[in-house]
């Protein structure tokens, strides 16, 4: 659509939207509630902005559909215990002294093999609590070590975040992965060195706090990594052989092939099931993302902010990890600000010259850094998995912006400031 929506009109979209989620409105319906309000306000009619609102959209078809897909290998890794067994494998192997290393280790694992943030965070979330417990740590230290690590796995994984960076940019998600990979390693030690500074800090942990649940037999290590092992397999064909196997394929094949090699083929209905209801709330934010995006793709906000980095003397790829910090902040979730970022301003990174891969690595980075605002599920997810204070849990959010802020900051040294495309 040619209309050009006023900035006024697109700041209030935003602002609404929040307000909204503030009030416990759930984000798909807040974020269209925000674009119709923003289209409204300017200066579309009711029909445009309704027309503006289902092409942004149809823009996250794909990446919805990839998401579902990814329901598959979320289901049987959570459902199976594989999940459970992986992080107890990392934790084993470092020990109660490197505890806080092994967390936030773990977490990263754990969403880098394809488990969803929020899900990972409740996996760990009892086992940190028994170890803290044993050992005198304190609530804000193991929570920033799960946070943190999740983070970090969060860009070089197969989640809807990554999804949407590739999708956006057209490249390959194995790519967006791997560009991922030494931001991630940054994000770790920061995780662990201010975790570490908080390990006395804040409210300890209580028997009460403790998860006293008897779960049954969990799958051996190698059984439990078969599904992730396969699927990166698959989508490594194309950067190794030429061979391009869609994530819409290459993920549920690994949840199939995972829950053969664990003995657990009986159960795969009900893993499927399980992950289909898990990424299904995703699946529709990023809807209610696509209409929202629609709203900001025809607003002369994105001329405003062009002209402002111009002013600024601001090189043009900076536009990429802005966007992702402030399209995270503005939604409150890493998918959806990665998702808004990368349609709206993935044809304007093209025509400054950004390279694909270069725009979806620092989108995907920035989107990490207020991921975590209270206006978000994950603040809430995170607090309750710990059984954490509202209050306190809000002195843990300058501690998370600091690590999203060193990933999207090795990121942009990477690929904007050293322009490191020689190493794809």
């Amino acid at each position: 659509m040619d209309m050009e929506l006023t900035a006024f009109g697109t700041i209030l979209a935003l602002v609404a939207t929040i307000a909204l989620i503030l009030i416990r409105v759930a984000p798909a319906y807040a974020m269209m509630a925000g674009a119709l309000i923003g289209g409204l306000a300017g200066g579309a009619g009711l029909v445009d902005t309704t027309q503006i609102m289902i092409g942004g959209a149809e823009g996250m078809t794909g990446v919805v559909l990839r998401v579902l897909a990814a329901g598959v290998l979320a289901g049987v890794l959570i459902e199976s215990g594989a999940a459970k067994k992986i992080a107890e494998s990392i934790l084993e192997r470092l020990g109660e002294k490197k505890a806080l290393l092994a967390l936030a280790g773990a977490a990263m694992v754990l969403t880098g093999v394809g488990v969803f943030i929020g899900v990972a965070v409740l996996t760990l979330a009892p086992i940190a609590l028994a170890i803290a417990r044993k050992i005198g740590m304190s609530k804000l230290a193991i929570l920033l070590a799960i946070s943190g690590g999740g983070k970090a796995g969060n860009i070089i994984s197969p989640n809807p975040n990554s999804l949407a960076a590739a999708e956006a940019f057209q490249v390959p998600l194995t790519t967006v992965m791997f560009a991922g990979v030494l931001p991630a390693a940054a994000g770790l030690w920061v995780t662990y060195v201010i975790a570490r500074r908080l390990r006395n800090t804040g409210s300890v942990v209580e028997e009460a706090d403790l998860n006293t649940e008897v779960n049954g037999s969990l799958p051996s290590l190698a059984a439990a990594l078969t599904g992730p092992a396969v699927a990166i397999f698959l989508l490594m064909l194309q950067p190794l052989v030429g061979i391009y196997v869609d994530p819409l394929f290459a993920l549920p094949v690994g949840g199939l092939i995972g829950a053969l090699a664990m003995g657990k083929a009986s159960h795969l209905n009900m893993f499927i099931s399980s992950g289909l209801e898990k990424m299904a709330g995703v699946a529709i934010l990023l809807i209610g993302t696509g209409t929202l995006a629609g709203v900001i793709a025809n607003s002369a906000m994105i001329g405003h902010i062009l002209s402002g980095i111009e002013a600024l003397g601001l090189p043009s790829y900076t536009l990429a990890p802005l966007a992702g910090i402030t399209m995270s902040g503005a939604t409150g979730s890493t998918a959806a600000g990665t998702a808004v970022a990368g349609s709206v301003f993935a044809p304007t990174m093209f025509e400054l010259g950004v390279h694909a891969l270069a725009g979806a690595a620092m989108v995907n980075a920035g989107a990490t850094v207020l991921d975590h605002m209270p206006h978000g599920t994950y603040f809430h997810i995170t607090r309750a998995s710990v059984r954490m204070g509202m209050k306190e849990r809000f002195r843990l959010l300058p501690h998370e912006t600091l690590v999203g802020g060193v990933i999207a900051l090795v990121s942009t040294l990477m690929f904007g400031v050293f322009g490191g495309l020689w190493l794809w």
